[in-house]
């Protein structure tokens, strides 16, 4: 073999490996992101039967979409170190990828179809691949169409690919006549040695099918047997590992236990395979093992490999599983630690999975921020120190979240994505700071219950409940926010706006029904300080969650023209917005401004009691005093 031929060899295999990557890339994007979005879904059932069968069938599906199983069990490592799937619903998917990895060699057989007339003739990819290259070509230059040009890249792939396939056999032609070449691969015979080469050439092209390709053009040859393409088909299974391999480094335990599923299934595989074959040929006898293998030949040995150990160990699943676990460990994280580790880089490669797991992190987000709000609000009037160390938790875990989001949603971005998913970024992207203002504002709060407590500073009974109904009206915005952005409820988001301007009213009420107070000398100026504090806190949150209810309803009403940083929900003079607006305002203003007004109608009454009594007490003072000197005047006589 001269430089030219290695040459050829060498740009043939490029070709092929370029073929399968632009027909697998097309394929991708003409199904979009249907695949990840049902892959869960697919693998959930209540009997649990049918919930592997499920996931085995889908696992075939997809690889043989994508044609390559170490592709396929990649993205389920995303998913499982994501936390979207477990260990045991992902395992027969790669049981099943295993089985579609199989399908180009099912496409490169038709290379065995004879030529002995002109329709035969066109079937063979020799004479089909420059049509399918020249149609597809065709319409990727004059079509504007995507779906077009998706169908396009994979006529143009799968033309590439046997252009390689036709070039690696001619770079071998000339071998069929060659002793040397023969007695080269006779040497192949022994088992350990051919197994070595199949895994060595599969770790080196980083891919199964290529090296399954390159052992069909061989074939054209008419040198290879059984005794050698069973070895290193078994060895080329083996080395499909290697990718598997380096895409789970750093990769979570649970992930982990997938890259050891996927090795054990071919090693199991190629152990069982190779005892049994060899077995049985140096007992009983296998008299084809020296017949010639043609590239369907290859293709059955390669499919059955693959579907023979899917089907033995597919009723294990479970239990493989459970072995993984033993091997690996358990994955010891911290709650937190693990929501965190759902935006995994692997699920770059489905941004539509990476956007779900982001708004499923913000989600768990929104609910620390709840629970920090309720906690807070409790410590006003019932102070409890020991709460401080889970809300800072609560904050931190906040604070961690919009860090990682916002680097990790930006990356996500730069992905070519359809409006929908755009939309969803923008909304997330937007959100996550209101949300962790709100969890901000939810700690000013608790600390100013902590200074209230300390230093003994009590509120009136009118500013007691005014601070109770804010509270009250405070919890119903969070509580309608966050619904509305995990539902995408559009009826719920549109009640947040009103109810957010009612809120900043009843701030301005409160603090000048204060100052009234604080004239009359029923309230201290400690007090106020605390209850500013407190009503501003209360307004912020209220504003943050309106901002996340017109990012909402940007995404749901799909409008991108909608501008949420300066828009509102609906026109404030709208009959809807008017009328959520009185309802609000009669549940939560109207009580402050009557209990206020009475209190002042009832004003002179309880001064002159209150002077009356203060009166009284001045005399009972005097009479108290007079009787202690009576009765000095006594003791000293």
């Amino acid at each position: 073999m001269d430089i030219i031929s290695i040459l050829q060899l060498l740009g043939g295999i490029g070709l092929f490996l370029f073929g399968m990557s632009q027909m697998s890339s097309s394929l991708e994007k003409l199904t979009g992101s249907g695949l990840e979005r049902i892959l869960e879904r697919v693998t959930t059932s209540k009997k649990k039967g049918v919930g592997v069968v499920k996931g085995w069938g889908f696992g075939v599906g997809v690889t043989g979409i994508i044609q390559n199983s170490a592709a396929t069990t990649i993205m389920l490592i995303g998913f499982v170190n994501a936390g979207i799937m477990k260990v045991a619903q992902a395992m027969p998917v790669v049981f099943g990828a295993n089985v579609g990895s199989t399908v180009t060699s099912q496409i490169l057989r038709l290379g065995d179809i004879g030529s002995d007339n002109l329709i035969l003739q066109l079937l063979q990819p020799s004479s089909f691949a420059p049509i399918l290259v020249g149609i597809g070509a065709f319409i990727i230059l004059f079509s504007k169409n995507k779906k077009a040009k998706n169908v396009a890249g994979i006529f143009v792939g799968l033309g590439m690919l046997f252009y390689g396939m036709t070039l690696m056999e001619s770079v071998f032609a000339p071998f069929k006549e060659n002793g040397n070449f023969k007695e080269l691969f006779t040497s192949f015979e022994n088992p350990l040695l051919g197994i070595l080469i199949g895994l060595v050439i599969t770790v080196i092209l980083q891919s199964s099918n290529a090296s399954v390709g390159l052992l069909q053009a061989l074939s054209a040859t008419g040198v290879i047997s059984y005794s050698v393409a069973i070895p290193i088909i078994i060895g080329e299974n083996l080395g499909k590992c290697s990718t598997t391999i380096i895409g789970g480094i750093g990769a979570n335990k649970k992930a982990k236990r997938l890259v050891i599923g996927y090795i054990f299934f071919n090693v199991f595989g190629a152990v069982l395979f190779t005892v049994l074959i060899y077995l049985l040929h140096h007992t009983v006898g296998l008299p084809f093992m020296h017949d010639s293998v043609n590239r369907g030949s290859i293709a059955t040995l390669h499919f059955l490999f693959n579907f023979l150990t899917s089907m033995i160990l597919l009723p294990f699943s479970s239990k493989v599983s459970e072995f993984t676990e033993k091997v690996v460990g358990g994955d010891g994280e911290k709650p937190a630690d693990r929501e965190l580790a759902k935006l995994d880089d692997m699920l770059l490669n489905t941004p539509t999975i990476a956007l779900e797991q982001c708004k499923s992190l913000i989600q768990k987000m929104s609910e620390a921020v709840q629970e920090n709000y309720q906690l807070a609000t409790d410590m006003i009037y019932k102070y409890d120190d020991a709460l401080i160390p889970k809300m800072e938790e609560n904050e931190a875990f906040i604070d961690k979240c919009e860090t990682v989001l916002s680097a990790y949603i930006v990356r996500i971005n730069r992905k070519r994505l359809p409006l929908d998913d755009k939309l969803t970024v923008y909304e997330i992207l937007n959100s996550i700071g209101d949300f962790e203002r709100m969890g901000d504002y939810c700690m000013n709060i608790a600390y100013v219950a902590r200074d209230k407590n300390e230093q003994e500073i009590h509120f009136s009974p009118s500013g007691h409940k005014e601070v109770e109904t804010i509270i009250e009206a405070v919890k119903y915005t969070v509580d309608t926010t966050v619904t509305a952005f995990k539902e995408d409820d559009i009826s719920m988001a549109v009640r947040v706006e009103p109810l957010s301007t009612a809120i900043d009213e009843m701030k301005e009420i409160i603090k000048s029904h204060h100052v009234d107070r604080l004239q009359e000398g029923t309230c201290s100026i400690a007090g106020g300080v605390s209850l500013f504090d407190l009503v501003n806190s209360f307004e912020r949150i209220a504003s943050h969650a309106a901002n996340i209810s017109l990012h909402v309803i940007k995404k749901v009403r799909k409008d991108d023209d909608f501008d949420e940083m300066h828009g509102h929900a609906s026109d404030k003079h709208s009959e809807e917005y008017k009328a959520l607006y009185h309802y609000y305002e009669s549940q939560y203003i109207d009580p402050i401004l009557k209990d206020h007004s009475d209190r002042l109608i009832n004003a002179p009454e309880e001064r002159e009691e209150k002077a009356e009594k203060a009166q009284k007490d001045k005399n009972a003072k005097k009479v108290r005093k007079a009787k202690e000197k009576i009765k000095k005047k006594k003791d000293n006589k």
